[in-house]
């Protein structure tokens, strides 16, 4: 497989991934809800969309509570809100599967990266050994082609001298010697 396509198969990838999220997300507008003061404290909201409004807040299903995102830890402790029953950033989705969906892609997209490194690294070396054994190739034609000018050279001047040998071959000095002695 060669770059382009490679390449090319990476683009669509990208552009499939694209377009899946904004589908997913123009599918999740429903209603417009009017946006919290920033000033206001996570506690004080009473509904997920209201909380998630705030990106600093976090919802909890289990008790439907509001309260501050644990900044000190990436994933909020079990402590604050079992993962399966927190939210943040869209009510639908939970932090758990969101974190799975997370690792899933950029699994995906780590493994693709590989695959390409892989088969960019093959081809070129792959196409170096190609380009040496056609040199390596070229280079023993040259040498066949050397050794039979030689033995043709060869061929030629023992030829020459058996045709002196036996007159078949005029002499410079005389070239009609021959046919003047019968």
């Amino acid at each position: 497989m060669d770059e382009s396509r490679v390449f090319g198969s990476m683009l669509v990838f990208l552009l499939v991934c694209v377009a899946f999220s904004a589908a997913v997300a123009s599918t999740t507008t429903a209603k417009p809800t009017t946006r919290p003061p920033i000033h206001k404290p996570c506690n004080t909201f009473t509904s997920c969309e209201t909380c998630l409004s705030n990106v600093s807040c976090l919802w909890c299903q289990t008790n439907s509570s509001c309260t501050d995102y644990p900044v000190s830890y990436v994933i909020p402790p079990a402590s604050v809100c079992k993962l399966s029953q927190a939210r943040w950033g869209v009510c639908w989705v939970n932090f758990e599967a969101l974190i799975i969906a997370m690792a899933v892609v950029s699994g995906v997209l780590l493994l693709a990266i590989a695959v390409c490194c892989c088969c960019c690294c093959c081809k070129r070396r792959r196409s170096s050994s190609f380009d040496r054994d056609d040199e390596q190739f070229a280079r023993r034609r040259e040498e066949i082609r050397q050794r039979a000018d030689e033995r043709r050279a060869e061929r030629k001047t023992k030829h020459d001298e058996i045709r002196k040998k036996y007159g078949l071959i005029p002499d410079s000095d005389h070239p009609y010697s021959k046919f003047e002695n019968e």
